[in-house]
């Protein structure tokens, strides 16, 4: 490891790294517009010079590694000029305005003149202006702000794998452009906000709406997909006006989805802000009093065997525990978290957790993938596979529907028949896993959201256990959910008991008469006509299909307006923050459950928050973890048997409206109608 001086100071780094990550790591703070750890190093806004012994010039810090005896100088009177020449030129034709830009307050060009800048101009002649670019109905472009850094363009490269970004032109004249004007056809592009050091790039929803100092920031736990992404929800009084990414190195790095940033709009449209009670047909507005009194007086004399439950995609730790204790002293067995219909195997917790965790896979160098398309269903994980893809010896091959995924991978085949060949060891994929270090498996819900699903489940362990993907230090068994409450309604066991029914069964039943009333939890993704004339609750907070079916509709709360327990898709217990209260009479669904089982009759043993918690530590110890991941025991899973013919197909069709928020917002339905207009090439991608 090489010794270096920093400002006098000796210090010892690790080899390879350049001097600006030096400085960092020895506390010094680099300016800097076009370096970020995490693209490749470009070395062309030149603000991070520095002095080094014997050169006769300052040094581009971004781009030179350091040496054994290297003496640098961060504060010299020739680093301080050679900044404020840089920063003098950088303002030659920027645009003097910072007080209407959406920029301004979080700006890095302004906070670097306050150190750099002069107070006046040399220069006299015009400014240049260039013209503003269409990149679709996300980002707002002000391009005369430019000033070259091309993150944009290396995350679009690299990141993302859309490069559909570049830089055209040579000097004064050269601009950021897309080759082909319109939508970027990336799942991440929102970052780029992020990651512009300028205000060129800053997001439409957001132009011209508050100030940076405004807002109020509430870090939380996104429930848009299965990953739960640390984001920050910026809020002003009552509403939500933007969501940013918070670091989380072992979840998300510093990315978010597009639909995790832009559809919080859909927060404020199509809001279930009262009761209703169904009356002569109608839903009429009606008291809490009302609506539980009718609750009440529906299933008082029901059976609890013909009372079902479904708990929806997007239903925290808390509201599940309650829904469940509820239906158990009501004496229901029938209840089922799986909206989407999975036969999988839930009686062993590796079964349907992402064991190789999503960091993990940056040690993998080898993947199978079965019945998924990751860039729609979990794109910020896609992400971490391209990045591990570019490292070079990581070969995947994909069982299911051909897609573009960013990076290179060998199609094996549409269904269940190549996953037969590789489970046996006679497709030529399978020596691939077995000859790998630490292969994985990826199995995506289109695989098991089928009548064979547990087959489907049962052959992919039997690949893992075959190529010796599990042991004490690796576990390649991987299951993708899509939804953010499934891996925690597993894991309080919101499944059918001892004769209980799963979802079809219910739906069947509701059908024939034999269930007489369902519980719909946030579940908006069933086919609500095949409850036939089942008596229906329906408690969330959209106005989505479940509401429009229920003949009680109890209005809750949504995840940015409640402290809330969710669990990954790797099985990572996190906890969301309330930014904003529930519009109207909206209440925190758990104490709605909780309410409700008091006028039943039958009150649940907590009423309050940290009731309902010890609750769901009793219930499962992994909840008492927070922010780890808890290794899962490994035993035998599944069903062995036949496998349908059916080929495997991404339960996701259009990326942008998957849940009942991003439906109701204008945002993602103007992303989904760019892609429609973008044509064929786009549509296979995002939907």
């Amino acid at each position: 490891m090489p010794k270096i001086t920093i400002d006098g100071r000796e210090i010892e780094v690790e080899a390879g790294l350049n001097v600006l990550q030096a400085c960092e790591q020895a506390g010094v703070e680099i300016p800097r517009f076009c370096y970020h750890e995490r693209l490749s190093v470009a070395g062309n806004c030149r603000m991070c010079l520095v002095e080094i012994e014997k050169s006769p010039k300052p040094i581009a810090s971004c781009a030179m590694p350091v040496a054994e005896g290297m003496v640098v100088r961060t504060d010299s009177e020739k680093t301080r000029k050679a900044r404020r020449g840089v920063m003098e030129f950088l303002l030659i034709n920027h645009p003097l305005d910072c007080p209407i830009c959406d920029q301004g307050g979080e700006c890095d060009l302004q906070d670097q003149a306050l150190f750099y800048g002069f107070d006046r101009s040399r220069y006299l002649e015009n400014k240049r202006a260039v013209r503003d670019k269409d990149f679709g109905p996300l980002i707002k472009t002000i391009m005369t702000r430019c000033i070259h850094c091309t993150r944009c363009v290396r995350f679009a490269t690299e990141v993302a794998g859309v490069p559909e970004l570049g830089a055209v032109g040579r000097g004064e004249g050269m601009e950021i452009t897309a080759y082909v004007e319109g939508a970027l056809a990336s799942e991440l592009s929102g970052n780029m906000i992020d990651l512009c050091p300028v205000g060129a790039l800053t997001s439409k929803s957001y132009a011209f709406v508050a100030r940076s100092w405004e807002l109020s920031k509430t870090e939380s736990i996104d429930v848009l997909d299965g990953l739960g992404c640390n984001i920050r929800v910026d809020a002003r009084g009552p509403e939500v006006m933007r969501i940013l990414p918070v670091l989380n190195e072992d979840v998300n790095e510093e990315w978010i989805s597009d639909k995790t940033r832009f559809a919080y709009d859909g927060l404020k449209r199509q809001r279930l802000d009262r009761p209703y009670v169904r009356r002569d047909g109608k839903l009429v507005e009606a008291t809490w009093d009302e609506a539980f009194a009718a609750v009440a007086a529906r299933l008082g004399g029901v059976a609890g065997s013909r009372i079902a439950a479904i708990a929806g995609d997007l239903v925290d730790c808390e509201s599940t525990i309650a829904l469940k204790d509820l239906m158990a002293v009501l004496g229901s067995p029938h209840l089922d978290c799986r909206q989407d219909g999975g036969r999988f195997d839930a009686s062993v917790r590796a079964a349907y957790l992402f064991n190789s965790t999503i960091a993990g896979i940056e040690r993998a160098d080898a993947c199978l993938l079965v019945g998924t398309n990751p860039r729609i269903e979990a794109a910020v994980l896609n992400a971490r596979l391209r990045k591990r893809s570019l490292a070079g010896g990581f070969q995947v091959g994909l069982i299911g529907e051909k897609a573009d995924l960013t990076y290179p991978y060998t199609y094996l085949g549409a269904g269940p028949g190549t996953l037969a060949e590789v489970a046996a060891g006679t497709h030529p994929f399978f020596a691939v896993l077995k000859g790998a270090k630490r292969p994985m498996v990826i199995v995506g819900q289109g695989a098991l959201a089928r009548p064979d699903g547990a087959a489907v489940q049962a052959a992919c362990r039997r690949i893992v256990e075959a190529c010796g993907a599990v042991g004490d230090e690796w576990n390649g068994f991987n299951l993708l959910h899509t939804a953010a409450g499934r891996v925690g309604a597993l894991d309080v066991g919101f499944l059918p008991g001892a004769g209980g029914r799963d979802l079809e069964a219910i739906l069947d039943g509701a059908r024939s008469g034999e269930i007489e009333a369902v519980y719909l939890l946030g579940a908006d993704e069933i086919d609500v006509r095949r409850l036939g004339k089942a008596f229906v609750v329906y408690q969330g907070h959209h106005g989505d299909s479940g509401a429009n079916r229920a003949d009680v509709v109890l209005p809750g709360a949504a995840y940015t307006e409640k402290n809330a327990t969710y669990v990954n898709t790797e099985g990572r217990v996190q906890r969301g923050n309330r930014a904003v209260f529930p519009p109207g009479e909206a209440r925190e669904d758990w104490a709605i459950l909780r309410a409700l089982s008091g006028v039943l009759g039958k009150p649940l043993a907590y009423d309050n928050l940290a009731g309902v918690r010890q609750r769901l530590c009793a219930a499962n110890p992994v909840f008492s973890r927070v922010g780890a991941v808890e290794r899962a025991v490994w035993a035998a899973f599944g069903r062995d048997g036949a496998m349908g013919r059916e080929p495997f197909a991404s339960p996701i069709r259009n990326f942008y409206m998957t849940d009942p928020i991003s439906r109701a917002s204008t945002t993602m339905a103007r992303c989904s109608e760019a892609m429609r207009r973008a044509g064929a090439g786009r549509t296979g991608t995002h939907g």
